[in-house]
């Protein structure tokens, strides 16, 4: 059942380890022994999964903090607040950061990793299907801004990640299914029998068998591992680790315009990867039968195939245009060849991306 696979970064190489009841081995936390810790959570992971790290930690009330949940924690006024505790504790330069959590408190933790004293070390200890899969993995950190989603942030790599599939079943069901629209990303960039499996495993996973389970976060973290390895950095010419992208343009978009308040990441990215595909086969790159079979995949999760009531196209051109992506003032999306075969390209037709628009937004 438990499994463990390395991201290679030479010096930076770290563990991902996958499996069930690693929160209450004492091995999971190798990384801490010896050192001042300080952890960072919010109240939903705290009341459930907080007590045996608190313990494995040995931490006082002085090495934690526990923010309110959501997105709209990912700011830059926590991240000063996080930096204030540190130095204020005086946590020193050889201690360890702890992420306990979700995709925000992941990234604003390892975004205050990376700041502090010039950058210290971080435990990544994801507590979501989402960044089990992905936000966990790769070390992007950021917060957000009100022009745009993640424009704030650092690259800097976890000293490990503990990924125990025990805390899934405390997910609510949205937030599961926010995490799946992440796994089923990474069969459509790159890895199409993934998508064969995902259908005819779609059901055991909504139910976290723990063998599929397992298996699916094993995939994705293996799959995103490689990409890390060869584009660390998400080269700005166009390097393979921006096709992790699929579908974060439109979907950052429609996060931005909700104000990081009405719809979660995985739903919104959800919504963007339909659209990509949509352009995809308007494109003529994509056969509409593909198109069609991913959104039939995205919805059967039980995810949104459309953008929020009352966003129009101008709404999608005008927060798309504040995308990383964005490159000699043209926007940049990735796109679909075929499934499992992704590009990141300015190279479609402005009418297109426009018909696309309509079609989501009339």
């Amino acid at each position: 059942m438990n499994r463990e696979l390395t991201v290679e970064l030479a010096e930076r190489r770290y563990p991902i380890r996958i499996g069930k009841g690693l929160l209450e081995v004492a091995d999971s936390y190798a990384v801490a022994q010896g050192r001042r810790c300080f952890l960072l959570t919010d109240e939903t992971v705290a009341g459930l999964h907080l007590a045996p790290v608190r313990q494995a930690l040995a931490l006082h009330d002085d090495d934690l903090l526990v923010l309110p949940p959501g997105e709209l924690q990912k700011s830059w006024t926590n991240a000063e607040h996080v930096l204030d505790l540190l130095l204020s504790r005086r946590l020193p330069r050889d201690g360890l950061l702890v992420a306990l959590g979700g995709g925000v408190i992941g990234d604003l933790g390892g975004f205050c990793a990376a700041v502090y004293q010039r950058g210290i070390d971080f435990l990544q200890i994801p507590t979501t299907l989402l960044a089990q899969v992905d936000s966990s993995v790769g070390g992007k950190t950021a917060v957000n801004h009100p022009r745009g989603k993640n424009m704030i942030g650092a690259f800097h790599q976890p000293k490990a990640v503990i990924a125990d599939i025990d805390t899934l079943t405390t997910l609510p069901r949205r937030e599961l299914l926010a995490g799946v629209a992440e796994v089923i990303k990474y069969g459509l960039l790159g890895d199409a029998a993934f998508i064969g499996w995902l259908e005819h495993h779609l059901e055991a996973l909504l139910a976290l068998d723990p063998d599929i389970t397992a298996q699916t976060i094993e995939h994705c973290c293996a799959m995103k591992a490689r990409i890390v390895a060869e584009d660390e950095r998400e080269a700005v010419g166009g390097g393979v680790r921006a096709l992790l992208n699929l579908g974060h343009t439109f979907g950052h978009a429609i996060e931005t315009y909700t104000g990081y308040t009405e719809w979660l990441h995985g739903e919104a990215v959800a919504t963007g990867m339909v659209m990509a595909a949509d352009l995809s086969a308007r494109q003529g790159w994509l056969p509409q039968a593909d198109a069609d079979r991913a959104r039939m995949l995205i919805a059967r999760a039980g995810l949104p195939v459309r953008p929020p009531p009352g966003m129009t196209a101008d709404d999608f051109v005008d927060l798309m245009g504040h995308d990383k992506k964005v490159a000699a003032g043209k926007l940049r999306l990735v796109l679909l060849r075929a499934l499992g075969v992704a590009t990141l390209t300015a190279d479609f037709a402005p009418d297109r991306l426009q018909d696309t628009l309509a079609a989501f937004t009339g």
